[in-house]
């Protein structure tokens, strides 16, 4: 693994996810919103909002904030309009870096963005300068106390999974876009606990990243996540894990 996820199980160990729940919320609640918007507050009939209600419940959600989000994209009660857009650049060492954003402020959006990058010897891209470098694909993580591989193998490969990948402590199984849904619940019906499941992006190559640089490379991603106008952070960088243990921010 590098970049995003190796990161973002780093993170999971820290406790990171639960000291910022607030952040998590705001994010969640948008998706909720765009999601209800684009598609309806049915999650039935609607798989986005159903992704973004299970991340509700992973997160503790409350059920009221749930449904006030719902309800501000059904346009049940007043609420603001949010645009995607992805924005895409370069971090230390070239590093390629692709931000995904919710926002109702275009142009407040982009000067933060842009000025992070700067402050963390960066530059923001045009579109398509770096998105190329990344699979769109679906990702879920099993614990291994909770399946054997060839369990997994079974079922998800079966589902229309495209590979599984075993870590020191998990089953990653990666997905094609399009059989995320049908996966997923194959292993649910085969009564596996997932540790997570998102639709992501996974770079095609990694940029070994060191010293200082790596130290410079973190601060920039931690502080796009920390935006409360941006959604994902995808980085194709590879790091030491002794550097991410250590990294306090």
């Amino acid at each position: 693994m590098s970049g995003h996820s190796k990161w973002s199980n780093i993170k999971r160990k820290k406790g990171a996810v639960d000291a910022k729940r607030g952040k998590i919320f705001t994010k969640v609640s948008k998706e909720i919103t765009t999601a209800a918007r684009i598609g309806g507050g049915d999650p039935s009939g609607n798989a986005r909002l159903r992704k973004a209600m299970d991340a509700a419940r992973a997160a503790n959600m409350p059920a009221d904030t749930v449904d006030r989000a719902i309800k501000k994209g059904t346009g049940e009660i007043e609420g603001v309009i949010y645009e995607e857009i992805t924005y895409e650049g370069y971090g230390p060492e070239g590093v390629a870096v692709v931000v995904e954003c919710m926002t109702e402020n275009r142009q407040r959006t982009v000067a933060d963005v842009r000025h992070l990058f700067t402050k963390f010897n960066g530059n923001l891209g045009q579109d398509g300068c770096v998105s190329y470098m990344f699979d769109k694909v679906g990702l879920i993580e099993v614990d291994k106390s909770k399946s054997t591989e060839d369990q997994l193998m079974e079922v998800a490969l079966e589902a229309g999974a495209d590979d599984i990948k075993e870590t020191d402590t998990s089953f990653e199984i990666i997905t094609p876009m399009e059989n995320f849904d049908a996966v997923l619940e194959a292993i649910k019906s085969a009564n596996i606990d997932t540790e997570s499941a998102e639709l992501t992006r996974i770079p095609q190559t990694t940029v070994r990243v060191e010293g200082k640089s790596a130290e410079t490379m973190l601060k920039l991603y931690t502080r796009l996540e920390d935006h409360d106008d941006v959604q994902n952070v995808y980085a194709n960088f590879d790091i030491d894990d002794e550097i991410l243990e250590n990294f306090s921010g």
